[in-house]
């Protein structure tokens, strides 16, 4: 089959690899019929570099059509039509009945002291192979895929993946009060959805940060702050303040992760540690590495005293310096953590409906062939031609 693979720093090509196959009795195998470019997967682009491997099969937002299914997969059937989570878990232990999927005690990758697998995202999670390609693997199926119906467009369902849940956890956990306040920084795709969920589930304001004309002219019925208006940070911060009587939005959601504007250094760090070979590179990011925090610090700036700060944009630092003595001395609330997919799923149905509220159906900037996925990557990394979300079709 065809399939997009990490070759190195800004290099992804689509190549032939063997066909996935039934390898446990809990495996199904999906005909993938659209398949998303997230935020994150250009994170392994250039960032991650450290932890991947050449030859990896990249994606994690995948929908499709059921194929094969394992003997102790009992509610799938061939011919099915599914979306499947970007996590992998069973379902059945202590922290999935709990909610926490992205914790599944079945699937933690524990050798690197990690949480549960992830399609397509390093070996850090797994190495799994991904969903940007024609067929899927799907460990753990009796579980993680949900079955969507047949007739509306793959766009409609799509985004369950990831994009959506990730987008209802991020307002979830800011904690946003009813007719309250929230500031979402970036306004990509998760950032763009989190502001149309905040707005469905009855934020009084929604504030968008970003820099880029395109996603801000994008935002429906945000109030939104063009950073380069802006001589500084502390600017932006006062103008979003003026509009909350002086104090901040209650909550404020970090869309952006390691990859901010404005972070000189840290970039320089990230860039030097990608150059280095593997042997080397991969073990100091282990223990050294450093994020490009400007968008988190401006969240700590900008969120008022005792409000909430929610991140969803991925970090992976492990050597970042934080301002602890304003963090305590403002009592911010501080959440983050991957999206525990079949958490949220259950709620977010229902605005899947023919009224489209959270307007999914024109969501995707792009729909390109998965042929085009190094174009793709490229346009998506340099924010060009209005590109804010990709789906590929096989």
């Amino acid at each position: 089959m065809k399939a997009v693979t990490w070759q190195g720093k800004r290099d992804v090509r689509v190549e032939e690899v063997p066909d996935p196959r039934i390898e446990e009795p809990t495996d199904a195998v999906i005909r993938i019929t659209s398949s998303g470019l997230c935020g994150s997967d250009l994170h392994l682009y250039e960032v991650l570099t450290p932890f991947m491997t050449p030859g990896d099969i990249l994606g994690h937002e995948p929908m499709g059509i059921v194929e094969e299914v394992g003997a102790a997969v009992p509610d799938l059937s061939v011919g099915d039509r599914v979306v499947v989570p970007f996590q992998i878990a069973c379902g059945n232990c202590w922290m999935c009945i709990t909610g926490l999927p992205t914790q599944c005690e079945t699937t933690q990758v524990t050798s690197e002291g990690m949480g549960a697998a992830l399609f397509g995202y390093t070996r850090l999670y797994g190495a799994v192979p991904g969903a940007q390609a024609e067929y899927l693997r799907v460990p753990q199926a009796q579980f993680g895929p949900v079955k969507v119906p047949e007739g509306p467009p793959d766009d409609r369902f799509v985004y369950l993946s990831d994009v959506l849940p990730t987008a209802w956890q991020a307002v979830s956990y800011a904690d946003v009060p009813e007719g309250g306040s929230v500031a979402v920084l970036g306004l990509g795709p998760i950032g763009d959805m989190a502001c149309r969920v905040a707005q469905v589930r009855g934020a009084g304001r929604v504030f968008g940060v970003d820099l880029v004309t395109d996603r801000l002219r994008r935002a429906r019925g945000v109030e939104t702050f063009d950073i380069r208006s802006f001589d500084s940070e502390k600017e932006l911060v006062q103008a979003i303040r003026d509009e909350t009587d002086g104090r901040g939005p209650d909550a404020v959601i970090d869309a952006v992760g390691t990859e901010a504007h404005g972070s000189a250094a840290a970039r320089m760090v990230q860039n030097a540690s990608a150059l280095l070979p593997r042997k080397l590179s991969g073990p100091l990011a282990e223990r050294f590495s450093v994020d490009r925090l400007a968008a988190l610090h401006t969240a700590i700036e900008l969120v008022r005293r005792g409000g909430t700060i929610s991140l969803s944009g991925v970090y992976g630092g492990m050597a970042d310096p934080l301002p602890m003595l304003t963090m305590f001395d403002k009592q911010i609330q501080l959440r983050m953590g991957q999206a525990n997919v079949r958490r949220w799923v259950d709620e977010i149905l229902p605005y899947l409906t023919d009224e489209d509220p959270l307007g999914v159906d024109g969501f995707a900037t792009h729909h390109v062939p998965l042929s085009d996925a190094p174009r793709a990557y490229e346009t998506f990394q340099k924010k060009q031609d209005g590109t804010v979300k990709v789906l590929m079709r096989p």
